[in-house]
């Protein structure tokens, strides 16, 4: 006898880790064990606002610039997608499932403030 399917329900708590799904050989892996911001956010403090909007975290603008960088992802647009999409691009960012990744256009706009 076929069973019936079961509507989509969302589930209160999930088990789930990004560490277990981002494979051990995986191109993110082995760059993240070279990339180390822990001083940056100190270097880049005289440099930013204690008022106002708050910006996108300098770790994570840079790690989503190399993964675009690494990855040909050339449109700021497309690189937050996949960010948004893919489940390594997350883990190397330190984005949790439900983290929000900025939007393109903040992105950009911080871009062109911090890099030029």
């Amino acid at each position: 006898m076929m069973g019936e399917r079961q509507g989509l329900q969302s589930s209160l708590f999930y088990a789930f880790s990004l560490e277990d799904h981002v494979p051990a050989d995986h191109l993110l892996r082995q760059m993240d064990q070279f990339v180390d911001l822990d001083e940056i956010r100190r270097h880049l403090a005289p440099y930013y606002s204690r008022i106002g909007r708050p910006s996108i975290a300098p770790e994570l603008m840079i790690r989503m610039l190399i993964i675009g960088y690494s990855h040909g992802i050339r449109s700021e647009r497309r690189l937050c997608q996949e960010v948004h999409l893919n489940l390594a691009y997350r883990w190397f960012c330190g984005l949790d499932l439900s983290d929000p990744v900025p939007r393109s256009l903040h992105l950009f706009q911080e871009q062109a403030r911090s890099f030029s």
